[in-house]
């Protein structure tokens, strides 16, 4: 195995974006490809170093970059700043993702018939945003995200898969977002699955998260189990 990373600039209209992308070079052919939304913080170290495991596991891995090119928030207040103008205008935030699926697609490694996107908290509504304006695409995999529906976009047809991974006492997805959540799939018709982790918050997949009184605390069984239902469910969607 050789794990083969780099960065790949593209662009949403006027806007320079730098995703970072791994795959395993001693693989030939064609291979699906999996699209890594991050979150609030801006495209970091978490999302490449996930980038090398999706890789290692036999796909193309696309680390998305929301913000700009090296645009990253180093605080919570800088976090929210970047993070609200995409929350305001959901129109915007489906515009720049499929800006992403576009690149992905351009990878000469990339069989472009068989991609996925999956996300970490604000990237899990970024993945789930895309399948809601009705992309071509395998699977949805939400690690603790958001999981409110926009308001302008509706009515689409959802070709994804969607497999939510969520932890119970998380402050950001209460049980009434949860709900909803599950009626919004239900009414599409989408093949879906909700897993649940007790005893888990917002974030649990972070190893640096340690802030109970904001809701996000590493959970280290929570994060084990969901990578290894996310592998079961991408050799479904792949096969």
């Amino acid at each position: 195995m050789a794990i083969i990373s780099n960065t790949v600039g593209y662009l949403d209209g006027d806007v320079l974006l730098e995703a970072f992308f791994a795959f395993d070079d001693s693989l030939t052919g064609r291979r699906p490809a999996v699209l890594i939304n991050h979150t609030w913080a801006g495209r970091d170290d978490f999302v490449a170093e996930k980038a090398k495991k999706i890789a290692a596991l036999g796909y193309v891995a696309f680390a998305v970059d929301m913000y700009g090119k090296g645009v990253l928030g180093t605080t919570a207040e800088e976090n929210a700043k970047l993070m609200q103008p995409f929350m305001d205008d959901r129109k915007m935030l489906a515009k720049r993702m499929q800006a992403a699926l576009y690149a992905v697609k351009l990878l000469p490694w990339v069989d472009d018939s068989k991609v996925a996107a999956m996300g970490f908290c604000f990237g899990g509504l970024c993945a789930l945003d895309l399948a809601r304006t009705g992309a071509d695409l395998k699977g949805i995999v939400s690690f603790h995200g958001l999981l409110g529906a926009p308001d302008n976009i509706k009515d689409n047809s959802i070709k994804a898969k969607v497999l939510v991974l969520h932890g119970h006492d998380d402050p950001m997805g209460p049980v009434e977002q949860v709900i909803a959540f599950e009626e919004e799939m239900t009414k599409a018709g989408v093949d879906w699955q909700f897993h649940t982790f007790g005893n888990t918050m917002h974030a649990f997949t972070n190893p640096l998260a340690n802030n109970p009184d904001f809701g996000t605390v590493f959970q280290p069984d929570a994060d084990r189990r969901s990578w290894l239902l996310m592998e079961n469910f991408l050799t479904e969607i792949f096969a």
